[in-house]
């Protein structure tokens, strides 16, 4: 037979009689043992002879007294205990019992569950406010997640339909192979590949499975490498691309291949959003003691304040930065955030707002910290 856990009402009530019996054992000890003795001691002193029958009287009345204070002081105590213990375990039970609520309703998928202010003291009102952190940041991740499952079918669906329809003309002999067909499904393809690597790396990254093969690199040769495999597909598009390294900026403790990634990401991405005529500056420069800060700044499309702060998600599609009209798989700069936050630095994005560009920013930190683990964001 399962036994049934005590409630609150029995467990303060519990503890009370404790702190009742205690107090009341260490009165009668020291009433019985102390107190006549202390008590017969002042009336010899008084005058009373030895063995008179005043002195007996006397003490016997002192000892009623002491019985009956005692024996009121158990029963005060008694009621004091019931209503003190019934008051708080009240008082607690309710804020308890609501939370308890908002817990079952949110195993029930209602994320959109809020426990208001109580008025039960400072620590059930601070475990309140953890409560609905918690409830706020697992809607947000429900929304993210589902989020990217629809944009992840929208991905998807594309190039398998494409894929579908050439099978089916195929095999309808609609149409026949060629290299039109050839190239076509082949770029279908390669769509699929791309899109299942770059989530696969993000996951990766982001759950801190990437293996960084770091060396020293010097920044200025980092980012000339980046340059140059990206001047032409800039000169294509008549987007000027410039670079800008400060002499002092020194070397970097990383994965070559992965911070090459990482800036061919963003140049790509700057490339995408900066219109013919533009221009985009690859800058790096020393920042504070040791640290490193690599700027891609273009002249493009620029990212609204109420956005901002997205551009990093997975799929976002809430501003130009992450419209996949302008061709991605959406989550270049989730992998590349992803990469620069396994090397232990950051990366943001900053914009003046629509029509008047972007700058990401990386920090990296200097080469003999590089080794220290990452501080690890909520996503």
């Amino acid at each position: 037979m399962t036994r049934r856990p005590r409630g609150l009402v029995s467990r303060f009530l519990l503890a009370q009689l404790l702190v009742v019996a205690a107090s009341l054992l260490a009165a009668v000890v020291v009433a019985s043992l102390a107190g006549p003795a202390i008590f017969h001691e002042h009336l010899i002193m008084a005058g009373h002879p030895e063995n008179s029958p005043e002195l007996l009287h006397v003490e016997q009345a002192y000892r009623d007294t002491n019985l009956i204070t005692l024996g009121v002081a158990l029963g005060t105590a008694l009621v004091c205990a019931l209503v003190v213990s019934t008051w708080c375990s009240r008082r607690i039970r309710g804020p308890l019992e609501r939370l308890t609520e908002a817990a079952q309703g949110m195993a029930h998928g209602r994320y959109d569950t809020r426990v208001p202010a109580m008025g039960a003291g400072a620590e059930v009102e601070a475990l309140a406010s953890s409560f609905n952190t918690m409830a706020a940041r697992l809607r947000s991740t429900e929304d993210t997640r589902r989020r990217m499952l629809s944009d992840l079918a929208h991905e998807m669906r594309t190039p398998i339909a494409v894929l579908t329809v050439y099978c089916e003309a195929l095999q309808d002999g609609v149409t026949h192979w060629d290299e039109t067909t050839s190239e076509l499904m082949s770029e279908q393809l390669a769509r699929l590949t791309r899109l299942v690597d770059d989530i696969n790396d993000v996951s990766r990254a982001e759950e801190g499975r990437i293996d960084l093969d770091r060396t020293e690199q010097p920044v200025g040769e980092l980012l000339r490498s980046a340059v140059e495999a990206h001047r032409e597909g800039y000169a294509a598009k008549g987007v000027a691309l410039e670079l800008d390294v400060d002499e002092s900026a020194g070397t970097v403790d990383v994965d070559r291949q992965r911070m090459g990634q990482v800036l061919g990401n963003l140049l790509t991405n700057a490339l995408r959003h900066t219109p013919l005529g533009g221009k985009v500056i690859l800058r790096a420069a020393r920042q504070g003691p040791g640290q490193i800060a690599i700027h891609v700044a273009d002249t493009g499309d620029g990212i609204s304040a109420e956005h901002l702060s997205h551009v990093f998600e997975r799929f976002y599609r809430g501003d130009t930065a992450r419209d996949r009209d302008h061709g991605g798989s959406g989550i270049g700069l989730t992998i590349s955030k992803a990469l620069v936050e396994a090397h232990g630095g950051t990366l943001t994005a900053a914009s003046p707002g629509p029509g008047h560009g972007a700058v990401f920013t990386i920090q990296l930190p200097p080469p003999q910290l590089a080794d220290l683990p990452p501080a690890r964001e909520a996503h």
